[in-house]
């Protein structure tokens, strides 16, 4: 039995971190190609290091989405994450690009055609999960994590400070007592900043930041506040890292509070289950949570490439629930059509929405009036309730 007393952390990143970069690009590609065409087929990898970026995959669309057309799409990236430094500069840097034409045997296995169904772009399993200890119903050391970042790159494009740069990572230590956050124990805080500044003039400048995230009385001991431990941190992005895309997968969902299939989300389209089937798991488990059936809940859904049936689905509760799991989960097969082409049209996923979600993370945000982020929406709670009365 797992202790009701411990610590838990989780980090985060920005959206100037290098991996960060390269998911932005890889979905900016994403949205494109959705913006001309709707059933377009993408799977795009992003590399990038000092002063390059290069790009590989597969796609299926309109032509003008082209080499020079991805090339903008990039630059535009990096542009408006503010990278204009010696060692990486939206003007200057060198793209390279090896995008071809999806394969026919994987086409082949997952379009519909005659009686059979749209199959899944892949096998895998994939995880959804959702806990009441925050109103996103999310777990609280990501949240927190994802919000000082995502409030200082705001106060950077603002102008509001000036020190700091484009890359930056937190990590933030809560103490959970009975199963329960009760306080924080540790937060770091590493940010990329201007040449000369101090580090204790960046400590002074990140304060705020976290102050404002975390709840009243629960900063850490002085001791455990740590910005910029290593005392400098000038040279960052791609020039002091190389960056690849999806290798933030943590980050990109519940800062290791639960399982993950192993499968990135950025630079592909929703026939790929690596993203839509974990979009639909985090939506079911979240509207789960929210009916009041679970205080934590977590979904793990499996398929086959050319499949449209997922193989299984699992439901734990963590003995939170207020009904039989076995049951919930043939439940959440009747309120949602969990085909490739199902979770699509029910999440209405065949659109550009998906630069946005390649930073600060794919879940626990606000659903858009444009379709973005639809699987954080908790409209199917009531169905559910109703299935189970």
């Amino acid at each position: 039995m797992a202790s009701s007393s411990y610590l838990f952390t989780s980090e985060s990143v920005s959206e100037g971190h290098p991996d960060k970069i390269c998911d932005q690009v890889s979905d900016a590609i994403v949205d494109a190609f959705f913006t001309e065409d709707p059933y377009s087929r993408v799977a795009v990898e992003t590399l990038a290091t000092t002063n390059r970026i290069v790009l590989a995959g597969e796609v299926r669309g309109p032509a003008s989405i082209d080499a020079g057309r991805m090339e903008e799409l990039a630059r535009g990236v990096v542009r408006r994450i503010g990278y204009e430094q010696e060692g990486f500069h939206w003007k200057t840097l060198d793209f390279s690009c090896h995008v071809h034409e999806q394969s026919a045997h994987i086409a082949q296995g997952v379009d519909a055609a005659g009686n059979k169904d749209e199959g899944a772009g892949d096998q895998g399993i994939m995880f959804g999960f959702a806990v009441n200890e925050t109103p996103e119903l999310m777990p609280a050391p990501l949240i927190y994590a994802h919000k000082i970042l995502r409030n200082m790159a705001a106060a950077r494009h603002s102008g509001a400070v000036s020190e700091f740069g484009p890359d930056a990572k937190s990590q933030v230590t809560l103490r959970y007592e009975h199963g329960k956050p009760v306080g924080v124990t540790a937060v770091v805080v590493s940010t990329q900043h201007r040449e000369g500044v101090s580090q204790a003039c960046m400590r002074e400048r990140v304060r705020p930041f976290v102050e404002e995230v975390l709840p009243e009385g629960w900063m850490p001991p002085e001791s455990e506040f740590y910005v910029n431990p290593t005392g400098a941190f000038v040279i960052g992005g791609p020039d002091g890292d190389a960056g690849l895309t999806g290798r933030k997968i943590i980050v990109d969902t519940y800062g290791g509070a639960a399982p993950h299939g192993g499968g990135a989300f950025s630079g592909k389209d929703p026939t790929k289950v690596d993203r839509s089937a974990a979009y639909a798991a985090r939506y079911l488990a979240k509207n789960v949570v929210a009916a009041g059936l679970a205080e934590k809940c977590v979904i793990q859904l499996a398929y086959a490439i050319g499949v449209s049936k997922p193989l299984s689905i699992f439901v734990d509760t963590y003995g939170t629930g207020t009904v039989d799991e076995d049951r919930l989960g043939i439940v959440l097969q009747k309120v949602m059509n969990l085909s490739p082409r199902g979770i699509r049209e029910h999440l209405g996923l065949n659109k550009p929405i998906y630069e946005r979600t390649a930073a600060y993370g794919h879940f626990g945000r606000e659903p858009d009036a444009d379709g973005g982020f639809s699987w954080e929406k908790t409209d199917l709670a009531e169905d559910i309730r109703a299935e189970l009365s």
